[in-house]
């Protein structure tokens, strides 16, 4: 009777291993238990064991794509994707992704320091450049803005040596934003100190020679643990005496436009004294400009939740604005009595600064993004506007027939507060994205001339902070980029 049985239990075996379907799910707990396998090995990979990339692996033909596992190409076996809490190494997507983002870096700056010269477009170079207006198929300005445009593309980066009366405080505070003024000889900066809060100082850029790139920090004690909004330069007492700042309110203590001198940092103009700092009480300013409009004399604006400030520094009479979103981006006209906003809602409008409070038709143009507005530009001839928002999308507008002509792509943003800096003498477009690359286009034509990578790792809070000049360091200086990101500082001249 026991060899009957056992009999029986042989046979029935030999038939589930002839059905197909016994056969596929035997498959399927084998890949289970190779899958569980991974996934315990994948609690004891480091940092360095790490797949470098994931890019068309998990979507090829012969590699599967499991739900909650990555395939790593290298290794060829397969990582459990772990939540990200309560995990000593979690291999989570943003993980990989940022892996991979700091290897395209790498790379990038490799390949930068390998190739002496960057080409922006298949041929493109000096030599023929100059054949073509020998032989009359370039005019004047056609050869000197491509003239520009191949030497955009040749910059090289040189690290600058700050030089301080306070050299520890130069290796610990990080810059958090530069700001040039009108002559490009004077750089102000906000440094964010490691136990907190923020301080302000003046770097002077006119020892800003090759090739010895040499600076000098003029510090102040005058220290705030309260937020940064916004800045600009002040002409007050001349041009670029003061900087204009927007504080955030903190705890009890309301947001306020602060005007600071520059001469609390040093004396750059004939007669200069040191003055002392004026404070507007004008809580949640998200935004800040100054007027060099003869019919806005002495006066700056503020930008605030649903309504616009425009306050006259000697006199103190305000005028207000009311609007239907927040006001992230200010700039005033020079030849028109006009101010230009831009909302959070994507609205782009123009204040006639005639009109009275509660006027109306006091909205002279109106434009509009499909995301909120975080800079605006308003070029030489004032015909035309440029601006970029928080979808990475950046605009020339034609302020006569309100719309747009021109579309630069490639910017990278998804929610951050980002300048735009638009030189036409130089014909180019400078913006730092999210991704920490900062990206030149040529002005004329929204060609993407030069992508530069940060020189530190990519992070959220390292995101550099730019400025570029036809005469860095004065009216003697060469055209060139500044960039500040940790507690460095870059030059990309001309050379």
């Amino acid at each position: 009777m026991h060899k009957n049985s056992w009999q029986n239990r042989r046979r029935r075996r030999r038939s589930h291993q002839q059905n197909p379907w016994f056969r596929q799910q035997g498959s399927d707990e084998r890949g289970n238990l190779v899958a569980q396998q991974s996934s315990q090995d994948s609690g004891h990979v480091g940092d360095d064991e790490a797949p470098s990339t994931s890019s068309g692996a998990a979507g090829s033909s012969s590699v599967p794509d499991l739900p909650g596992y990555y395939f790593d190409p290298e290794k060829k076996r397969y990582f459990r994707l772990l939540p990200g809490h309560n995990n000593c190494n979690p291999l989570t997507k943003e993980g990989i992704r940022q892996k991979e983002m700091e290897s395209r870096r790498l790379q990038l700056l490799e390949e930068e320091d390998k190739q002496k010269k960057k080409i922006a477009r298949m041929g493109f170079n000096a030599s023929s450049l100059l054949q073509k207006s020998k032989l009359g198929f370039l005019n004047v300005t056609s050869y000197c803005r491509l003239a520009h445009e191949l030497r955009v593309s040749c910059m090289q980066r040189k690290k600058v040596q700050i030089q301080s009366s306070d050299p520890s405080a130069l290796a610990s505070d990080r810059f958090n934003l530069i700001l040039a003024d009108t002559n490009s000889d004077r750089l102000f900066t906000v440094n964010d100190v490691k136990v907190g809060g923020s301080k302000y100082g003046i770097i002077s850029l006119r020892g800003l020679k090759t090739p010895s790139l040499k600076v000098h920090m003029h510090e102040n004690l005058y220290f705030t643990n309260r937020k940064v909004n916004s800045v600009c330069w002040a002409s007050l007492n001349h041009l670029d005496s003061h900087i204009l700042l927007c504080l955030m309110g903190i705890a009890e203590t309301p947001g306020c436009a602060t005007l600071l001198p520059a001469s609390l940092f040093v004396s750059s103009h004939p007669g200069d004294r040191p003055g002392m700092l004026c404070s507007f009480r004008i809580p949640g300013a998200w935004s800040c400009a100054w007027s060099l409009n003869i019919q806005a004399n002495n006066c700056f604006s503020t930008g605030l939740s649903r309504r616009v400030l425009v306050t006259n520094v000697v006199t103190g009479h305000r005028q207000s604005f009311g609007t239907s979103s927040d006001v992230l981006a200010q700039q005033f006209a020079l030849m028109a009595p006009l101010l230009f906003n831009g909302c959070r809602s994507g609205e782009i409008f123009a204040i006639d600064l005639r009109c009275r409070n509660q006027g109306k038709g006091w909205k002279a143009t109106r434009l509009f993004h499909d995301s909120a507005v975080t800079s605006v530009q308003i070029l030489q001839e004032e015909q035309n506007l440029m601006a970029s928002d928080m979808a990475g999308t950046i605009k020339l507008w034609d302020l006569r027939t309100t719309k747009c002509i021109r579309q630069y792509e490639g910017h990278v943003n998804e929610y951050a507060y980002l300048p735009l800096h638009v030189h036409e003498e130089e014909g180019i477009v400078v913006a730092v994205g999210q991704d920490c690359y900062t990206r030149i286009w040529s002005f004329h034509d929204a060609c993407l001339l030069r992508t530069i990578p940060s020189p530190h790792p990519t992070s959220k809070a390292d995101i550099p902070s730019v400025a570029f000049s036809s005469r860095l360091g004065g009216f003697r200086g060469a055209p060139g980029l500044l960039m500040a990101v940790q507690q460095d500082l870059y030059c990309f001249s001309y050379s």
